[in-house]
């Protein structure tokens, strides 16, 4: 008798593997990199390829996902598998300024890979679990993929400072969980592939509404299981003729603000902790970083990504208290600021005052990443257009995160690390405005907004284009 795992402890189990694959280690490749003689610019550029090739394909992705009858767990396997692949290749770097062309690449695949990741996981939640259950599920997934983050900089950082000048071997991290989140993919369910992208489906007869958090067989007045009664699509058109359009979807106010706030917090943001790990331990006289910054470094990371873990869980449990999304997202937004400011000001204060600044980064992180795919939900489900959604938020955030380690390396290495930090402070106002001003409160609107389009299901001819088997036992109408 096989192993079996319910499914979501299948679904915590690769996210903790997954969270292993983060962008946690970037940091390490960039002080490796320094250490083998690149400069800062250099090293700007190689960690913001990967970021612009996802900004140009997240949206793609979405896209594949939402419409594929591929399995989406072979998707996700294989993200993975080339994440790990790509991260790995910095093991091959030779001594100097060189091997440019090698990590450039690596970091375009990694951009690409990654970009399936994301829209992957929140596709199987949904399909499994269903609207109602998502958050609940969702917020286990991040919880643990924060775990994971943590447990891979421990790891990285101890790998780092006994091998120390030599660290390169602690990227192995990275091939050896994307091995486990491989293994562990085979445990989750496929779930229903409409209700994977955000249709509304339900059993014929049973109002539409509820979810099952162990997801199982669908019950009397659940979700329909892809397992056990999967609605027959002809073809991706008829399919399509479900869905919202694009511009429904890209072009509600919600969406907009939702991606110029994430925009403008990452913009502000990412930089940040790639300047704390310069002020952090000090350099050598040759300009590399002391053996001492490895440890705070890592601590840095372990202390931000704990933070993270406590707030998805106290964003959780507020949330099913009733809290709305609006003032939790706010919370996190106004850490910013404060984290910037603290940090210019204890510049020269010593490295346990600037550790201790990454409290306010995981406290925003966690409950910015927690709020995230709660917000894309609300806004498209019964749109059709979940996943592409995700693909797009995640692609201008993306870009904000792009430019802030792109530009701020730049400032750094031309002005200096106060004027990389003045310019993410004054930055990080523009996202807290934006969200107080344009973000409507969206708890207990999700699929509200495709009510009346899932009404029109009626009126279409499927006959005409192939057909929908089972309409009425698939859809709601």
């Amino acid at each position: 008798m096989g192993l079996s795992l319910s499914p979501k402890v299948a679904f915590a189990l690769v996210s903790f593997f997954l969270g292993e694959l983060g962008d946690g280690l970037n940091i390490f490749q960039g002080i490796y990199l320094v250490e083998l003689g690149w400069n800062e610019g250099s090293v700007g550029i190689a960690l913001s390829l990967m970021g612009f090739t996802a900004l140009v394909v997240q949206t793609y992705a979405g896209d594949v996902i939402d419409k594929t009858h591929f399995d989406r767990r072979a998707f996700l396997s294989l993200a993975s598998v080339a994440t790990a692949f790509s991260a790995s290749a910095i093991l091959f770097v030779h001594e100097g300024n060189e091997d440019h062309l090698l990590i450039f690449a690596t970091k375009i695949i990694e951009g690409i890979s990654s970009s399936f990741i994301g829209p992957c996981v929140a596709a199987l939640t949904l399909a499994t679990f269903g609207p109602d259950v998502f958050d609940d599920v969702m917020a286990s997934n991040i919880f643990w993929g924060h775990v994971g983050s943590v447990a891979s900089a421990v790891l990285a950082g101890v790998a780092g400072y006994v091998l120390y000048p030599d660290i390169k071997y602690c990227f192995l991290v990275i091939g050896f969980s994307a091995l486990m989140a491989v293994g562990g993919v085979q445990f989750l369910p496929e779930g229903n592939p409409l209700l994977g992208r955000g249709l509304l489906v339900r059993e014929e007869g049973v109002p539409a509404g509820k979810g099952t958090l162990d997801g199982e067989v669908a019950q009397p007045g659940e979700y329909v299981n892809a397992e056990e009664e999967r609605p027959k699509f002809h073809s991706l058109e008829s399919e399509e003729k479900l869905a919202s359009s694009y511009w429904e979807v890209f072009g509600d106010r919600k969406t907009l603000v939702l991606c110029l706030t994430g925009f403008f917090f990452h913009f502000a943001n990412a930089n940040v902790l790639l300047v704390l790990g310069e002020l952090m331990g000090g350099d050598n006289e040759d300009g590399s970083v002391s053996r001492s910054a490895i440890p705070l470094i890592a601590s840095a990371i372990v202390l931000a990504q704990f933070t993270m873990t406590v707030a998805t869980y106290v964003g959780d449990a507020l949330t099913k208290r009733g809290v709305g999304r609006k003032p939790l997202f706010m919370a996190g937004l106004l850490t910013l600021p404060v984290r910037c400011a603290l940090i210019i000001f204890w510049k020269d204060a010593g490295d346990s005052w600037l550790l201790s600044t990454q409290f306010l980064d995981g406290l925003g992180g966690g409950f910015f990443g927690l709020l995230h795919p709660y917000l894309v939900n609300d806004i498209a489900f019964g749109s059709g257009r979940f996943n592409v959604l995700m693909g797009l938020t995640a692609s201008c955030f993306g870009l904000g995160a792009t430019l802030s380690n792109l530009l701020g390396q730049m400032i750094v290495e031309k002005l200096g690390h106060v004027a990389s930090l003045s310019g993410s402070l004054i930055l990080s106002v523009i996202p807290v405005a934006l969200f107080a001003l344009g973000m409507p409160e969206t708890l207990g609107q999700r699929g509200k907004a495709a009510q009346g389009r899932a009404m029109q299901v009626e009126t279409i001819d499927f006959s005409k284009s192939g057909g929908a088997e089972n309409l009425g036992g698939g859809l709601m109408v």
